[in-house]
């Protein structure tokens, strides 16, 4: 029988000649990813492995990512804890502030994730690099301190879903909405411990930025991984930012798979996750009308350029609803960079947006964007659990740029075909 992607990637550097579904495997990492929430537990468990440094200095990655800028004395010492040991080992690629951004938009921009590696990444996004042809999948902070340790990682090797895309998207809908519609159908627990494999000719019309969208919300329906296959737009990313040669691997013909699920996308619609489970979906003319009082555009989900411009497009000449707080978070300082040259950062002043340095703050209710009882927040972030963003009795409503755009306009859940039609 033959392998899927993720398992031809795993046995490479697993040294096999083949491997399968279930088994049991020793792993050669490419890159270790933390932190300033997870890394500092594994930096405190990296000395019970025997071990003085870290098994390759330029293959480890730390970032201060979700409670940077400090929020407070306990966020400063976690912080803290991931500058001293990077300065003590001498870890090529940590990122503070001023360099930092979030980091699985971080690292791919930055050349660190080629096409073929394998990642891991005491975060459970981490499955995001997927996007590039990769095999990456977030882990515990024990398992981070062992592959900072040994640069190697133990792994069930998993089975894998087939979605096979047609057709492409229609206006306003983009990659958010196509992951969102995929949880909404088979749930949270659809994909459990397997691959999402991405295949068929309406890959090639999604951006690089709808692959990492899509990659990263793998996790929320409960898969090990996502990815693509690498293309003409994996190759043109990768040649922008990574000086590697990307290794390609390609699924056999014969490869087995749990299921295949055939999605057009021309038929996938504007989709909106209500409270309180990423599965719980409507198509936006189901929405009904559901008032807000503010709206988060950013994270590493949706807060790359293309996100931004989105959002700009609609937000031009408009105002934000009186009642509604709109926060924007470029997801890196490039992304910030860029999006202040272009001009999109008058157009959401002028709307009534309030700009941010990068971080994952708001999207963890962590700091820069919590939310008080009864209050809703429509939110281009991953995860809408209860109490992911504030009070324990707020709601979040998970939606693509453009919808999260039209919204903090109408002050409602909207359509944004309906708002550029008012312009």
């Amino acid at each position: 029988m033959g392998m899927t992607m993720t398992q031809k990637i795993l046995a490479h550097h697993a040294n096999l000649d083949s491997v399968k579904a279930g088994q049991l495997i020793m792993a050669d990492l490419d890159l270790v990813l933390g932190n300033d929430i997870t890394a500092p537990v594994a930096i405190n468990e990296f000395p019970k492995f025997g071990r003085t440094s870290v098994f390759d200095k330029e293959k480890v990655a730390l970032v201060p990512d979700h409670f940077s800028p400090n929020k407070d004395i306990k966020a400063a010492e976690q912080c803290k804890c991931l500058r001293t040991f990077a300065g003590e080992q001498q870890i090529t690629n940590y990122f503070d502030v001023g360099q930092m951004g979030i980091e699985h938009a971080l690292l791919p921009e930055k050349g660190l994730v080629g096409a073929g590696d394998l990642v891991i990444g005491a975060d459970s996004h981490t499955c995001t690099y997927g996007a590039l042809g990769a095999f990456s999948t977030g882990v515990g902070s024990t398992d981070m301190a062992c592959g900072m340790a040994t640069g190697q990682a133990w792994f069930k090797v998993p089975s894998a879903i087939k979605f096979n895309l047609t057709g492409r998207f229609s206006k306003y809908v983009s990659g958010k909405d196509l992951i969102l519609h995929i949880i909404g159908m088979i749930g949270v627990d659809g994909a459990l411990y397997q691959s999402m494999e991405f295949v068929g000719e309406g890959v090639a019309s999604l951006t690089i930025d709808d692959r990492f969208t899509i990659a990263n919300m793998a996790i929320e329906a409960g898969a090990k991984n996502g990815i693509f296959p690498v293309d003409e737009v994996t190759l043109e990313f990768l040649n922008d930012h990574c000086k590697r040669k990307p290794v390609v691997y390609e699924a056999d013909g014969d490869a087995e798979y749990e299921r295949v699920i055939d999605i057009d996308l021309s038929e996938v619609k504007s989709t909106v996750s209500f409270p309180h489970l990423p599965s719980n979906t409507r198509t936006i003319d189901q929405v009904g009308e559901v008032k807000i009082d503010q709206v988060v555009i950013g994270s590493c989900t949706n807060g790359h350029i293309s996100d931004l411009r989105m959002a700009a497009s609609l937000l031009k000449g408009k105002k934000v609803a009186p009642w509604v707080r709109c926060l924007i978070f470029p997801a890196t300082q490039q992304i910030w960079k860029d999006a202040m040259h272009e001009g999109l950062f008058d157009i959401f002043i002028d709307s009534g947006c309030a700009v941010s340095t990068p971080t994952c703050g708001p999207c963890l209710g962590g700091h820069m964007g919590i939310l008080a009882e009864g209050e809703r927040a429509v939110s281009t972030t991953n995860r809408n659990f209860v109490g992911r963003m504030g009070h324990v009795k707020s709601e979040v409503y998970l939606a693509s740029p453009a919808v999260a755009a039209a919204s903090a306009i109408r002050g409602f859940i909207a359509d944004p075909n309906q708002i550029q039609e008012e312009k």
